[in-house]
């Protein structure tokens, strides 16, 4: 009797993609309710001034009750931002209630740019990811695109750093037992999902 192997990050990616992409609305607004009393009383998320999150797609868990919170409370957010080029990079804007949106090429709907409402990701308290696959270890799988890596990528650079504080968002039914990293990865602090915290041991 052989193992069955393991699938490859492609693989699962799609299937994780399909579990989440099968929920139902009303399964979409309970995650949604459930993540937001999961963090909108944690300190974390309390004691954090600048938040970077993002607007939901494909399936992803949704974020937009703590993006309104955050706005109540006097916070600054961010959402990410595209750039035309190069085409790998991305930034995070300041977001304000109303404001239009337009959406990237990926269909994603995003701030329309403009660069003095842009902040460093090294001078945000908070980013809220998106992810497709989670384990209980800070491993995150993506969307294969690359874009948080390579706009983090910087940490792996500096021995000791403390911002921004890196936590997914994710579905339940999206944590696996664990992930291969691999080298590029920029692993989490944890993951929230609309049942429970995930961090990761320091």
């Amino acid at each position: 009797m052989t193992d069955t192997a393991p699938p490859t990050r492609p693989q699962l990616r799609r299937l994780l993609r399909n579990a989440r992409r099968a929920l139902t609305p009303a399964q979409q607004s309970q995650a949604a309710a459930g993540l937001y009393r999961q963090l909108a009383q944690h300190p974390l998320f309390r004691r954090a001034r600048h938040i970077a999150l993002y607007l939901p797609n494909d399936g992803e868990i949704d974020p937009r009750l703590l993006l309104r919170e955050a706005h109540k409370r006097g916070k600054h957010v961010y959402l990410p931002v595209l750039h035309a080029w190069p085409r790998t990079r991305m930034v995070f804007q300041r977001f304000e209630p109303g404001e239009r949106l337009r959406p990237n090429r990926f269909r994603i709907p995003e701030p329309v740019v403009e660069r003095k409402r842009q902040r460093p990701i090294w001078a945000l308290d908070l980013i809220l990811l998106p992810l497709v696959g989670f384990d209980e270890v800070g491993g995150r799988l993506g969307m294969g695109g690359g874009f948080y890596d390579r706009s983090l990528a910087y940490q792996s650079r500096r021995k000791a750093w403390k911002k921004p504080l890196l936590l997914g968002l994710a579905h339940e039914c999206q944590k696996v037992e664990r992930l291969a990293q691999a080298s590029w990865d920029v692993p989490l602090r944890g993951t929230v999902s609309d049942r429970g915290w995930y961090l990761a041991p320091k």
